[in-house]
């Protein structure tokens, strides 16, 4: 998966694999097509790791989730990576200031918030406003917490 992200061309799909990984195993996601994912942080973003402690990222602080299909039989297919990265005040008041990304698993780019498929990313936007009380983050279940 993570070559097939690099493809993308993305710095983020390149160097997410070499963050830490909040995840102690993949965890089914619903609100991500429930794939199964894995939570990662660059070192900007290190305060994920107390969750709901965490508190509000800075700028530069960097999420990404990339994520599989499990189908009956056992067969397993790659889905997208997804990121989050915390922007300047003001980029995107909707968002909390934080730019979604959306690379498939081909490594094309489906949509970038206030760039090239923007729309296609809107739904991030909608679903983390739930949560702007947590800097528009949710926080992985307790059971795979790192």
């Amino acid at each position: 998966m993570q070559a097939s992200y690099a493809k993308s061309g993305d710095s983020v799909a390149k160097a997410y694999p070499n963050w830490v990984n909040y995840a102690t195993m993949p965890y089914q996601s619903a609100t991500h097509g429930d794939r199964y994912a894995n939570n990662y942080a660059n070192a900007v973003a290190k305060s994920y790791g107390k969750y709901e402690n965490s508190g509000k990222m800075p700028v530069g602080a960097i999420l990404a989730k990339d994520s599989f299909m499990a189908h009956p039989g056992g067969q397993v297919s790659p889905g997208p990576l997804f990121v989050m990265q915390k922007m300047a005040a003001g980029f995107n008041k909707p968002s909390g200031d934080w730019r979604y990304s959306m690379v498939m698993p081909n490594g094309s780019v489906f949509g970038v918030t206030n760039g090239k498929g923007s729309g296609n990313v809107a739904f991030c936007i909608e679903c983390h406003a739930s949560v702007d009380d947590q800097d528009h983050m949710f926080y992985l279940p307790e059971e795979v917490r790192r």
